[in-house]
Parts: C-alpha cells; structure tokens; sequence
C-alpha cells in the first residue's frame, strides 16, 4: 500500500514538472516584444454615428379651402404627379349658389350706402317753410345729424364685409393642386364624400428629399453643432455613403433606463450626383491599382478607401465568373424608400495633413503626455508631446514629434499597421466602412 502511495506522488509530481515546463516555454514562445512605428501624416476626422431609418423630409397635406362634395378624385396612392396637376375636385353647386347669394348681398349694400349718403345730406340741408305767410328756415338737430352719420358708417362697413366675403369666396379653389413635384402617399377621400372646410384630401412627399433621426448620447451631444456636417450610409446599398446636414437637435432628452439620449435630424443633400459617381466608379474593374473614377469618389468623400477596395475585389470577383462588373447604381432606376436602415455619422472634429501616431504608443502622467522615441542609436527617449483630437485609432501631434520619427508600442498592446486615414467612431468602436476618405 505504502509503494502504490509514493508511485502515485512520483506521477502526480513528474506531471507537475511538465506542466510547468510546458507552460514556460509556451510563455517563452509568446512572450510580446516592442513594435516600432514611423510617425506619419494623415488626415483624422472624429464621428459621431448612430443607427436610424430614412423618413421623407418634405410631406405636405394637401386640404380643400371649402365645405362641400367631393366630385372625383383624380389620383391614387404611389402615383407621381407634377406642380400644378389637378388631384381632387370639388362639386360647384353649391359654391355658385352661394357666390349668387354673395352678388345680392352686395348689391343690397351698396344700395343702403347711398340711402345713407342722401339722407345725411339731407339731415344737413336747412329748410325753408312759410309760416302765415312767413319763411322760416328750420335746421335738423344735431343729435339727428349724429345718427345719419352713424347709419352711413355703418352702410359703409357692411359694403366693405360684403366686399370681403364675394373676394374671398371668388378665390376660394375648388381644386386641389399638386404645390411641387412628387407622389401621392395618401389618399383621405372619395367622390361624394360630404367634407368641410380644411379637410385633407391628399398627402404628397418629395421623393428626393430624405431625413434621419438618430439618438445622440449625453456624452457625444455637445460635440453635435446644427449645420454641421453628416454622412448618411444606407445599409442595404453597398458603398452607398450621402453627404448630409445636421438641421434639428432636441433641446430636451429621451430618458430610458436611466440611459440619457437627445433625438437629432439629419438632413440628405442631393443624391444625384453620388449616385452618379458611384456608377461610374463601378464600371469595370481591372486589376492592380484602382482605376481612377474609384481614386476620384475616394477622394470626393462619396466612398472610402477600404469601399473601394472591396468594390474592386468584388468586380475582380465577378471578372473571374465571367460579368466583368458589379452591379452599379443607375441615377435614372435608383430610388432611396422611406424606413431603409441607415448609419449616420456626424463630422465633430476634424484634422487634414497632421501628423499622427497610434494611441497605443501613448501614455500619460498627470496632465503630460509622453512617448517612447527610437533614437538613431537604437536607444530610446521618452519625450513629452502636445495633443490633438483623437479618434479610436489615432491622436494628433501638434507638437514634440517630426515625421519620419520612430515611437515604440509597449508590449502589450497592439498596432495597427494601416496608414493613418479617416475613421469611423461610435462609443470608441471601429465601424466598418465607415471611415470617410481623405481630401
């Protein structure tokens, strides 16, 4: 028994030894070293992005400017109409009546304004009667005078009503007219339906003109300033990135679980000319360098370095399947539709032609910041530097570093070998696609 014992504690030690041999020299193998990176110019550019959905930003309802009976509605819903096109009617028989009926009221107060006229005047007149053969002139009094001249304002003011109301009734349409090109996205009613005054009819958007709303949080808020500028990248069109314009931000917060969070409005610029260099970028893809219409939408801001590097595997990908192309979008077929997911990324800061280094090779104490510069000796020297604005990535170096310079990443941490471009930022994480190009 005692033999089986100390066996058993001669397996369990030498299992002990390996492992712990092994376990060291694995440490060995792995075991970090220091990277070296060259200081490099770039442009930086700080988002603030979120997830939202499309909304068409110009809408309008269009009502009828009177009571009455609908005679036909002349459109239907999801149909393109243009300004100045006819959508609904409304019957004119009792708007002729009513404008008979408005004539007369009118002529009946230009004909009690005159009857006042001429009995002031005559209230005014002296009179002459003879009594016993005597003239005697008598004059009215003057609190009689005083009510002709009341009576003959007042004929005055309904003439003017009067006026009023035959103006307002002769310019009141019966139609209702389309104010700007666009589609119908409603229809409210029917031929016969009794409706009143203010009634809508119709409801028409603008199918160029989008908006999204997105929920900016405490924290990014105050980096959001109206006017500023916005991209918009439609998830569901490949590359697809539109220029926009911050046009709303809600003074007051949405609270949700103690999450605070203020709504902001983005507004799409003009999508015409963007589609159109997204269509010409795509055309054909050879292989190599990117072709030169991909060099202009990078550096247009429409796509970005790393979409037009897919873009070119994808069309190098359809070559081999024999399409020779990808998929373009066409300015003339291509329609962006209310709901569609979207990520926006609101512009915050931003940086051209700074140097940069990666935020791993940085640290700090107090209120210095320092990094570990590679001498040409091949020693180092910790050196303070004065910093910019920083994304996810990379910081700006107003000061302390030339380019060309070597900066050491501690062991530990893990940098990023990509030359130092636009990118994305929400909440300090990469969003793919999302960095805008340099220019």
């Amino acid at each position: 028994m005692k033999v089986t014992k100390i066996i058993l504690a001669l397996i369990l030690c030498g299992i002990s030894v390996m492992s712990l041999g092994c376990a060291g020299e694995s440490e060995s193998e792995t075991a970090p070293e220091n990277q070296v990176v060259t200081v490099q110019k770039g442009n930086l550019t700080v988002e603030v992005s979120a997830v939202g959905n499309l909304a068409l930003s110009r809408k309008e309802e269009l009502a009828f400017e009177r009571s009455g009976t609908v005679e036909e509605v002349l459109v239907e819903e999801g149909e393109s109409v243009n300004e100045g096109q006819v959508l609904a009617t409304l019957d004119t028989t009792e708007w002729e009546e009513e404008l008979r009926a408005l004539q007369l009221n009118l002529l009946q107060a230009e004909i009690n304004l005159e009857n006042a006229e001429q009995a002031l005047e005559q209230a005014e007149e002296e009179t002459t009667i003879i009594v016993g053969g005597v003239a005697v002139t008598e004059y009215s009094e003057d609190w009689e005078i005083d009510i002709k001249e009341m009576q003959l304002a007042l004929a005055e003011a309904r003439l003017e009503d009067a006026q009023q109301e035959l103006q307002e009734t002769l310019e009141q349409n019966l139609e209702v007219v389309a104010p700007f090109d666009g589609f119908i996205i409603l229809v409210s009613v029917s031929g016969g339906d009794e409706v009143k005054k203010g009634t809508v009819a119709v409801t028409i958007a603008d199918p160029n003109q989008f908006e999204a709303d997105i929920m900016v949080s405490e924290m990014d808020i105050f980096q959001v300033k109206l006017g500023g500028e916005a991209w918009v990248q439609v998830d569901a069109v490949q590359g697809l990135r539109l220029p926009a314009e911050v046009t709303h931000i809600s003074p007051t917060a949405v609270i949700q679980a103690g999450v605070v969070n203020y709504e902001v409005k983005v507004e799409i610029q003009s999508i015409e000319p963007v589609i159109q260099d997204q269509q010409q970028a795509t055309q054909d893809f050879p292989t190599g360098e990117l072709p030169d219409r991909l060099k202009q939408a990078v550096e247009e801001g429409h796509i970005t370095q790393e979409q037009a590097e897919e873009m070119m595997e994808q069309g190098q990908q359809g070559q081999g399947k024999g399409q020779g192309q990808v998929p373009s979008l066409n300015p003339e077929d291509f329609q962006l539709r209310e709901g569609l997911t979207v990520t926006v990324s609101i512009v915050s800061a931003e940086r051209n032609d700074v140097l940069l280094v990666p935020n791993t090779a940085i640290t700090t104490s107090g209120r210095q910041t320092f990094v570990q510069v590679v001498l040409p000796d091949g020693t180092f020297e910790e050196r303070s530097i004065t910093t910019g604005i920083s994304d996810w990535q990379y910081t700006e170096v107003i000061e302390g570093l030339s380019e060309g310079e070597e900066v050491v990443v501690p062991q530990g941490t893990a940098a990023t070998t990509t030359t130092p471009q636009n990118q994305g930022r929400q909440g300090g994480m990469m969003i793919p696609g999302m960095g805008r190009p340099p220019g």
